[in-house]
């Protein structure tokens, strides 16, 4: 058996996972749902604080760990596989950002043709943080999860995120991050981060598997059966 550390995107918190965790349980596994955001709230985190508290996580585990990260946590856990490869058994991508060397999470969503979820967001004035419309989550974010949940969702996801993790570089190299076995799981139907864009950072890096949901970009809420099938 396991032990899954799973690391949720912007917006998000532990919650994301309420509908997975169950499920991989069942399999028999042990599972730690991170929050990125601990005391600080979302509006005061760093990329730096999102990585410390990752791997505080994991230090807390005796033994080898499979690392899973949803959207923007995809750089969070790179960042930590670049910091702590001996302790990650395997890392797996969740419609997540996998990016190459010097790239930034936003600097990916910029380039993302298919991406329609960044134009809509509303940033503050200083650029510190940004939030999104209740139309935008329903069309562009859960447009094939289920009414309840996505009533469960939208109270939780209705609060200002700190830009500072989305701008942040994520520096990895061959000989730390690129030794730990990859997996990626690719949605279909993604609107936040697009099939055209999950292609073009499976090219990033060598990947040992890849499997393919029919899912908008946040499975974990739409098909988590299925995930946790796919992550078990």
């Amino acid at each position: 058996m396991k032990h899954y550390v799973l690391v949720h995107g912007a917006w998000e918190g532990e919650w994301s996972w309420d509908y997975v965790r169950p499920a991989l349980e069942k399999h028999g596994h042990t599972v730690t749902a991170v929050n990125l955001h601990g005391d600080n709230g979302i509006q005061n985190v760093t990329m730096g604080s999102y990585v410390q508290t990752v791997v505080d996580a994991i230090n807390q585990q005796d033994d080898k760990i499979v690392l899973v990260g949803h959207s923007m946590a995809g750089a969070v856990i790179s960042l930590v596989a670049e910091q702590i490869p001996e302790k990650i058994e395997k890392l797996v991508y969740v419609t997540a950002f996998l990016l190459e060397n010097g790239d930034s999470v936003l600097e990916a969503m910029q380039r993302d043709p298919g991406g329609e979820f960044l134009p809509e967001l509303v940033f503050s004035d200083d650029q510190s943080s940004a939030t999104a419309t209740e139309e935008v989550w329903r069309s562009k974010a859960f447009h094939d999860v289920r009414e309840s949940r996505i009533l469960e969702a939208l109270p939780l996801v209705d609060v200002p995120q700190a830009t500072e993790p989305f701008m942040a570089k994520v520096i990895v190299s061959a000989e730390r991050f690129g030794t730990v076995p990859k997996v990626y799981i690719r949605t279909a139907i993604d609107k936040m981060l697009s099939p055209i864009l999950q292609d073009e950072m499976l090219k990033n890096w060598e990947v040992d598997q890849i499997h393919v949901l029919q899912s908008g970009h946040f499975p974990a809420m739409s098909v988590p059966e299925t995930l946790a099938e796919l992550l078990a």
